[in-house]
């Protein structure tokens, strides 16, 4: 079916391009610096120097997110496939395969990303930050300027990247819960421009009185409606969900830090933090009453969805009065998953259909692919019509395109 590398894949003799669900760029120095409103200069992203080398403070303190927020070198583009496949050959230390390279144009030029997704073979990405993903924990106790940086930072994502640029790159604005009419606003505003998918981080949303509250909360219905209303998915990304927190209890570091996570804490925190997310939307009734909203899961693997199904099927039989309908049809109508590739598409599909399935290669990172549409080579036991699901149509279907679009 695949046709190369730099061809399109096809389907009853027709050529298509692949949707790849799960693109990244580097970010730039002053991404969260350029457009952040002056009050919050110190209170939100700060770029530094120490030892001649630039060090990232957020809410004036050191950042370890990323520890070299230059991203030059750079993980080459798949480096540690075989780290995340558990299949580091014998004798290979696993540190060898962090091979860096100097930084390429297409990370951070749009025009050169464009060209490098068709050179791909591919149709459209969806774009997400990098270093962004762990700016929201870091400002979890200040949501003034939490608001404020996102804000900042969309402002840049505007300027360097676009929303649909060239119809190939589709970039998601990040938004916070943290001060609901704020999202709103800021909501309203990007797809004002044209946005076409928004990231939300999977985690508790952080309150102005230190109170968490559940994604679910009434508080964030207006968000929610809009959303639905618009027809605009929202992606809940991989990110720092501050569950680092529960690695604490068990005695490993209370701060995320995505390069030296100790056994322990990668046991504790796995992929709670986007089980606990979609469950929050579930349990809090979000798609009963906002039946048009639809959720994307995006790098967060798929081994939670047996555990969440089979759990909100007890939940459901214990207390029946609580929810509407089968949380677990709920799930399947409303909920799109990108496996990691080392896992079994198969076995997701058994769970929530072929038709929920995304296409994700985690491109250009180096836990991701090196070719994206190497994902393909997963879908073995699939006929032709559901890998085209997979590899391009449910994406399709999920941004709301027209079917001629597809």
């Amino acid at each position: 079916m695949n046709e190369g590398k730099a061809m399109p894949m096809t389907f009853g003799g027709r050529p298509f391009r692949p949707f790849d669900a799960d693109n990244h760029y580097y970010e730039t120095i002053d991404a969260f610096t350029r457009h952040l409103d002056r009050r919050f200069r110190r209170r939100g992203v700060q770029v530094v120097k120490a030892n001649d080398r630039p060090m990232i403070l957020i809410g004036e303190k050191v950042n370890r997110f990323i520890p070299n927020p230059t991203f030059d070198p750079v993980l080459v583009p798949g480096a540690l496939d075989p780290y995340f496949r558990g299949e580091i050959p014998e004798g290979v230390d696993p540190e060898s395969l962090r091979v860096v390279e100097p930084i390429h144009a297409e990370y951070r030029d749009r025009d050169a990303r464009a060209d490098r997704v068709g050179a791909q073979g591919l149709g459209l990405v969806l774009l997400f930050p990098t270093l962004g993903c762990g700016v929201e924990e870091a400002l979890r106790d200040d949501v003034p300027a939490t608001m404020a940086s996102l804000a900042a930072f969309n402002r840049w994502l505007e300027d360097d990247w676009g929303y649909h640029y060239r119809e190939r790159l589709f970039a998601a604005p990040m938004l916070s819960l943290a001060d609901p009419p704020a999202a709103l606003a800021e909501l309203d505003r990007v797809l004002g421009l044209g946005a076409r998918v928004v990231c939300v981080r999977p985690a508790p949303v952080p309150g102005a009185d230190g109170r968490p509250r559940s994604l679910g909360d009434p508080a964030h219905d207006p968000f929610w409606a809009r959303l639905a209303e618009a027809g605009v998915p929202v992606a809940f990304h991989l990110a720092d969900s501050g569950y680092n927190l529960l690695a604490a209890a068990w005695g490993g570091p209370a701060r995320y830090d995505p390069f030296h996570l100790d056994p322990m804490t990668k046991l504790v925190i796995s992929d709670r933090a986007i089980h606990d997310a979609i469950g929050s939307l579930i349990v809090d009734g979000v798609f009963g009453r906002f039946p048009g909203l639809r959720v994307m899961s995006i790098e967060n693997g798929a081994a939670w969805v047996p555990l969440l199904v089979r759990r909100l099927k007890k939940l459901a039989n214990q207390q029946p009065k609580h929810f509407a309908s089968d949380p677990g049809d709920v799930l399947r109508e409303h909920v799109w998953v990108a496996p990691y590739f080392e896992e079994d598409v198969m076995e997701l599909a058994g769970w929530i259909g072929a038709e929920r399935v995304l296409f994700g290669s985690d491109w250009p990172h180096g836990e991701g692919l090196a070719e994206p549409t190497d994902f393909v080579e997963r879908l073995g036991g699939f006929g032709d019509a559901d890998v085209r699901r997979i590899m391009r149509d449910n994406l399709a279907e999920c941004l709301g395109m027209p079917a001629d679009e597809r």
